[in-house]
């Protein structure tokens, strides 16, 4: 704990005397990587088993539309994370990211904070806290200088062989199997990567317990990332006549060229072309088995915080970087708009949180860092542009008016009321979905609301603006900019 107390006494010479108390709550946060909001047995979205995620929203608030603002590469989480740790929109935080470490940034306005490169483990100190970190990192900056400890700090994800590539075919033989220790990935040294994160996270609540100063636990599972591994009493959980194929199914997506989800994207070469309603049951056996084996290493996280005795003066956060297709509109990705793939699950459970709740109020995931900061006590510098989810659940707030999406320069989203516009500028096309009767997005009514068109293009092009977007497209819409 050597640098918090390093960083207190900084911070003091400074002027700057940030408030230590032992009554701030503690937070835990957990994070999935990969999991669609539907994947949670609770909601009554899909037919999976998750008890231990289920418990988190029969004791809290649990948002049912939270989405991840979108990215600036294929490597969403990339994307989602820079987000949330350094608490700015999209397009600002890949010009952070890609500067973070250089002595010199080109552009002498960005904040302080990008040039300090403090982020929400280092807000979280200075407000006090013991900040501990395991799992998924993948963030430009050394987990191991700013959290003060870190474990087992892993990249984007476990190597995937070539033959978890490109399968299976239905009738052979599939050369991959998620629970075989000889393909490597989330298996080794014969442990999985979850259980590891687990058996950290539980070290971590040990370590908190022998302290005075409240924690900050960033606790990040790879899972349920491919390669989709997990023991075979897992699998075995979900026999193939179990796996419902999605509604919206399509054995290839019309435009998928054009929205950079080509056949050659990484995550897209996954599962063959065109679609086959088997590879994708398969591909969702593998998804629903290792959230199933993640719920239970939760579980023994959730056991261990009640053992600690400091459950009830502990703020619990789960949610995921994105969401995920695995066949969903003819895709296996998240390189995409649609709300498979940007919106995630939110679980809030803590001190005069309302259990059981289920609010529909439009947020993004990484209002959770801005919220923690609230709860921390701690003064929201002015580079976070997130809000904090109190507001929302006391009841002040309905969360934003809309919601923007951006990927490269392919996609564009506008999510407000209902309905959601879709951009495709390299197509050209415009999609309109009504989300209110519509929620699998099978059916673009474009055609049929000239009005609502032209009134979400003018809240986008609002939301271009406040995210910093410069992407021109009143020039390839030009009857929208009307």
């Amino acid at each position: 704990m050597l640098r918090s107390i390093l960083l207190f006494v900084i911070l003091c010479l400074l002027g700057i005397f940030p408030a230590v108390s032992a009554e701030k709550p503690n937070i835990l946060f957990l994070f999935a990587d990969d999991q669609c909001f539907e994947t949670i047995g609770a909601l009554g979205l899909t037919d999976i088993e998750t008890p231990n995620l289920d418990r988190l929203v029969e004791g809290g608030t649990t948002f049912t539309n939270a989405y991840n603002m979108g990215s600036w590469s294929g490597a969403v989480c990339v994307a989602s994370r820079h987000m949330l740790n350094t608490g700015t929109f999209v397009w600002q935080a890949q010009k952070i990211s890609e500067n973070i470490g250089k002595k010199e940034l080109p552009n002498p306005d960005w904040p302080d904070f990008a040039k300090e490169n403090l982020m929400w483990s280092q807000l979280m100190s200075s407000g006090g806290y013991d900040t501990y970190f395991t799992g998924k990192w993948h963030v430009r900056a050394d987990a191991n200088k700013i959290f003060d400890v870190a474990r087992n700090v892993r990249g984007g994800m476990p190597k995937q062989t070539e033959e978890g590539y490109n399968r299976p075919f239905q009738g052979q033989p599939d050369p991959w199997s998620p629970f075989d220790p000889k393909f490597g990935g989330f298996w080794e040294g014969g442990k999985h990567w979850s259980e590891v994160v687990a058996d950290d996270a539980i070290d971590f609540l040990k370590m908190a317990g022998a302290e005075e100063n409240p924690y900050f636990m960033y606790i990040a599972f790879n899972a349920p990332h491919d390669p989709r591994q997990a023991p075979k009493s897992f699998i075995d959980r979900y026999p193939l006549d179990r796996i419902e194929v999605p509604e919206n199914f399509l054995s290839e997506y019309p435009y998928k060229d054009q929205i950079d989800n080509r056949p050659s994207l990484r995550d897209e070469r996954l599962a063959p072309f065109p679609r086959t309603k088997y590879a994708v049951q398969v591909h969702r056996q593998e998804y629903y088995a290792i959230i199933t084996h993640m719920d239970e290493q939760i579980g023994r996280i959730l056991d261990a915080l009640e053992a600690s005795g400091k459950r009830d003066n502990t703020y619990i956060f789960f949610s995921a970087d994105h969401g995920l297709s695995v066949g969903h509109h003819g895709l296996i990705g998240k390189q995409n708009l649609f709300e498979h793939s940007t919106k995630v699950p939110l679980m809030v459970v803590g001190p005069n949180v309302e259990a059981g709740k289920m609010n529909p109020s439009p947020v993004y995931l990484q209002d959770i860092m801005t919220t923690s900061l609230e709860l921390g006590e701690i003064k929201k510098p002015d580079h976070v542009k997130f809000a904090s989810l109190l507001p929302v659940l006391r009841g002040e707030s309905n969360g934003y008016e809309s919601i923007y999406g951006g990927y490269l320069k392919s996609q564009r989203s506008v999510t407000k009321d209902g309905w959601k516009l879709l951009l495709y500028p390299n197509v050209p096309k415009a999609l309109l979905f009504d989300l209110s009767n519509d929620p699998l997005e099978m059916n673009d009514v474009f055609g049929a609301h000239p009005e609502k068109v032209q009134s979400m293009y003018a809240e986008f092009l609002k939301l271009q603006k406040d995210t910093g977007d410069t992407l021109e497209l009143n020039a390839v819409f030009p009857e929208l900019s009307r």
